[in-house]
């Protein structure tokens, strides 16, 4: 029986939600699951001022923080198998996933 699979990733680092894309394509590629993705959302851009002295003193001068959270999107078409092997992927720290299944 096969399950449509919906995967959400989200991370602050490229380079760790790129690595577990290619494991998830790997794992639908020895399958033969049916994959359509990684599909790139749009970066969320969180930002924080805050200024430079905390006593007031002085000219106002502010820091700019910045976090960027890279999102992508993952849609599979697999039975039983192929998501228990999607079970076993190892995922970094850092990176956030989600996994809604529709029969």
């Amino acid at each position: 029986m096969t399950h449509k699979a919906k995967i959400k990733l989200n991370s602050t680092e490229i380079a760790k939600i790129e690595d577990v894309c290619n494991q998830i394509k790997l794992v639908a590629s020895k399958t033969g699951a049916a994959l359509s993705g990684p599909i790139a959302l749009p970066t969320k851009h969180l930002r924080v001022p805050c200024r430079k002295t905390p006593c007031g003193a002085g000219t106002e001068t502010w820091d700019h923080w910045e976090i960027r959270v890279h999102k992508r999107l993952i849609e599979l078409d697999a039975d039983d198998r192929a998501l228990r092997r999607l079970m076993h992927i190892h995922i970094p720290d850092g990176v956030d996933i989600e996994i809604v299944l529709k029969s």
